[in-house]
């Protein structure tokens, strides 16, 4: 009997081992091709979170501007499009010379504007840090406005083939996250 005894406390043979190992192995492929995605995508909440607040404060900062150029800023009766006073034509839709983000006095002084990473500053031109470190580094921020009367999503002044002046613009915002997630948010603006 003293050899079975010794027998049974020699411990784990070779192929037990291996066979341990690779079960070992294949259990910790499986937890890691599981929980590895789910923490990058666990990100991504975050991320749309912040690119949601810089659209919503951007698309706000637009649409309390007036409607166009050639619109009264001063509360009075004159719309452009009324009584000869002709909007801006859709190939003028921008910023006019010599404006500055903090200066644009209109919708349409939007159109174009390219932002990134620290350089995406709030209405009044200063950063937006916390700790001297930018909210939005790794983000782009574009912004396109266009006449589109009929609310198609189409630019009006492509659809016709011409140049065009209607009553309603549209806004759109598009933010890049830094992993490189478009969000479009878009608002349509109307001339009263």
């Amino acid at each position: 009997m003293p050899a079975n005894n010794q027998r049974l406390r020699s411990g784990f043979t070779l192929i037990e081992l291996v066979i341990g190992i690779v079960v070992f192995a294949v259990a910790l492929s499986l937890f890691i091709s599981l929980i590895v995605p789910q923490a990058r995508q666990s990100v991504d909440p975050i991320l749309q979170v912040r690119a949601t607040e810089l659209a919503q404060s951007l698309m706000s900062e637009i649409a309390s501007k007036s409607f166009d150029e050639n619109s009264s800023r001063n509360g009075g009766t004159s719309r452009c499009n009324e009584n000869g006073n002709p909007c801006s034509a859709s190939n003028a839709l921008g910023a006019e010379p010599g404006e500055a983000r903090n200066t644009y006095n209109d919708v349409d002084d939007y159109n174009g504007l390219l932002e990134s990473g620290a350089n995406i500053q709030n209405s009044f031109g200063g950063a937006i840090n916390l700790n001297s470190i930018s909210l939005y580094e790794g983000f782009s921020v574009r912004v396109a406005v266009f006449y589109d009367d009929n609310m198609d999503g189409i630019d009006d002044a492509v659809a016709t083939g011409a140049n065009y002046t209607g009553n309603t613009k549209l806004i759109r915002i598009t933010v890049t996250t830094p992993t490189g997630e478009d969000i479009v948010f878009s608002s349509y603006r109307s001339n009263y």
